[in-house]
């Protein structure tokens, strides 16, 4: 009677067993097929919103385009200036948002400026950096490093650095002694770190070849860049003077500050913008990047580089 009961009960703990292994084994085949569903969905969403970014993209560009043949200046005044408004990105299996803004590139200094054509430091250039630099408080010897990293040559300025730094540093790295691609190279400079960048990236950018500075668009530090005797006062009064619409007359506004070698670096209109592009759909989050070169004499507006995250 007892071997029977003691067969009953290992009969039952067994059913239990299998029982329980069954449930788990259950558990995790809905739980890996739930992950599977999220992934392909997840898949799903990131292509909607990057084809959403590309026709925002599209958007722009025929913006820019209608606003070369509408205009002969660029300002603060004109529609691509404007921020984008939240959008619905919407169809029969998502829903989501799209906002953006469009920046000016050539309110900032570029700094591909510092070499020039033949791979040269350009002196005065290096100069216009310093007083960017000094303008918004960081250490001004950032400007010969700069030059050092991208002219052709391992020369080092008093200032500066090249591939004997460089190369002693963990992880061991060179100078590009090219132009760069993307303003954040700047990152890999001698005593660079991240707070000094944040600072700095709102007033520069890299942009292929040389360009001039567009005073309506150009921020007051970049502003003060441009001639000694331009201080802070002297570039919030030119700012307020611009207002939104732009500077009446270049030539009578900056003739007190500036002399004839220096008003040839100034223009009134662009042709690079970045476009940033955030859209939202369920969990996916996705942040485009897009500079865009504008011809406004051959009429024709092109992206010169993408970027998904960042710039």
């Amino acid at each position: 009677m007892k071997t029977r009961e003691s067969q009953r009960g290992v009969a039952l703990i067994t059913a239990l067993l299998i029982m329980t292994l069954l449930a788990t084994l259950g558990a995790n085949l809905a739980w890996e097929a739930y992950l599977d569903v999220r992934r392909t969905m997840t898949m799903l969403y990131h292509e909607e919103g990057s084809q959403a970014a590309f026709g925002a993209e599209s958007w722009v560009m025929s913006l820019l385009l209608d606003d070369a043949q509408d205009s002969k200046t660029d300002h603060f005044g004109e529609i691509w200036a404007v921020e984008m408004p939240v959008l619905p990105v919407e169809s029969d299996t998502i829903q989501g948002v799209l906002q953006g803004d469009i920046q000016d590139l050539q309110g900032r200094f570029n700094v591909n400026n510092l070499v020039s054509r033949n791979g040269k430091i350009d002196r005065d250039s290096v100069d216009q950096f310093r007083r960017l630099l000094i303008a918004i408080d960081l250490d001004p010897r950032i400007a010969d490093r700069a030059a050092d990293w991208i002219d052709a040559d391992q020369e080092a300025e008093l200032s500066g650095a090249e591939d004997a730094i460089y190369s002693g540093m963990i992880p061991p790295y060179r100078a590009a002694n090219q132009k760069l691609t993307s303003v954040t190279e700047l990152a890999a400079l001698e005593g660079m770190d991240k707070a000094t960048m944040d600072i700095l990236l709102p007033h520069v950018t890299a942009l292929p070849g040389r360009t001039l500075v567009n005073v309506n668009t150009a921020t007051g530090p970049v502003l003060q860049s441009l001639n000694d005797n331009i201080s802070a006062q002297v570039a919030e009064s030119l700012m307020d003077e611009r207002a939104e619409t732009g500077f009446a007359n270049v030539e009578t506004s900056f003739s007190p500050y500036l002399g004839p070698e220096d008003a040839r670096e100034l223009q009134e209109t662009s042709d690079f913008f970045q476009l940033k592009v955030i859209v939202q759909i369920d969990t996916v989050r996705i942040t485009y990047y897009s500079v865009l070169w504008r011809d406004s004499q051959r009429g024709f507006v092109v992206p010169i580089a993408r970027s998904f995250g960042a710039m």
